[in-house]
């Protein structure tokens, strides 16, 4: 069975407060291969999510965009792509983004708009036709004290809006070696399941806070190992066809060098890319010697 692949290259500039946040841009991307591997399930498409650190100016973002619309992916049949801007640039973005590429919000509030300063609605993204959001990011639930029962009332609203919602779990460093991953991500996503019945438009990004933007990464055995025991917690307290057809993405210094081990493993369904999203690589081509964005290989890494 051949499904229609896609693509979420969400680049979003993520704030730097201090020394928590990345300076740097980061880059999380989504794919999905064209036809199936032999390692993904023919009843789920693959995912990636693109994102870029919030230093960026008008100027920076239109680069970006450039640099997006110019990369040489599979072709929109096999790889959808949806880039992540800062709120101000949403709009920019959705003009300038080449037609087969899609838009994703960073996050939104958990209710209808009011007197909420500083915050987006859900409204106001399906008024600007932004069809993607970001929910419960590691960094969200630790500097913002945004709890499970609050991430997940975020998912319910956004969902019943006919957003999309990329919805994040993981664990710290901490909970890893205390041996409390599979308890951690398993009350984050049930905190989730709790609060809809309609899995269709939902992706869940694992992310190990210990492996964001620190250059550590979770080998391929341990990504499978936690992406496993989702699916598995989903077939015994959802059912076992949101099991299989949901996408589960794995996040956490993501780049081409390890994207295709990852993309081999079969309970992987995309990335989430870090600081290789805006690195390049020198092209195998002396005649046209040009630098290539890393991202397209790891496009290209999970599409056969």
């Amino acid at each position: 069975m051949r499904l229609r692949g896609w693509c979420k290259i969400q680049g979003y500039w993520d704030a730097y407060r201090g020394g928590t946040h990345r300076p740097e841009g980061v880059l999380r991307l989504g794919l999905h291969r064209g036809s199936k591997p032999a390692s993904i399930s023919e009843f789920r498409s693959v995912f990636v999510n693109f994102v870029v650190g919030i230093n960026g100016t008008g100027e920076e973002v239109t680069k970006l965009v450039t640099t997006l619309n110019d990369g040489k992916v599979t072709s929109p049949d096999a790889v959808e792509v949806v880039v992540s801007p800062p709120f101000v640039f949403l709009p920019l973005v959705k003009s300038s983004l080449r037609s087969d590429f899609h838009v994703a919000a960073q996050n939104c509030w958990v209710k209808k708009g009011g007197a909420y300063t500083g915050e987006i609605s859900a409204e106001m993204l399906v008024n600007l036709d932004i069809p993607w959001v970001i929910l419960g990011h590691s960094e969200r639930r630790a500097l913002l004290g945004e709890s499970n029962e609050f991430v997940g009332d975020k998912v319910a609203y956004a969902v019943s809006k006919g957003l999309k919602v990329i919805a994040c779990v993981g664990e710290t460093l901490e909970q890893r070696e205390s041996g409390a991953t599979t308890e951690v991500v398993s009350a984050q996503t049930k905190a989730i399941a709790d609060r809809i019945s309609d899995w269709t438009n939902v992706v869940v990004a694992y992310e190990p806070v210990w492996a964001i933007g620190t250059g550590k990464v979770a080998t391929p055995a341990q990504a499978q190992e936690v992406h496993s025991e989702l699916r598995k917690w989903l077939q015994k307290n959802v059912s076992a066809e949101v099991a299989e057809s949901t996408r589960i993405i794995y996040g956490g210094s993501v780049n081409g060098a390890n994207s295709k081990e990852l993309a081999a493993q079969p309970d992987v369904d995309g990335f989430l890319v870090g600081g290789a999203s805006l690195k390049t690589r020198p092209c195998d081509d002396l005649v046209n010697s040009v630098d290539l964005p890393e991202f397209v290989d790891i496009i290209n890494a999970a599409t056969v």
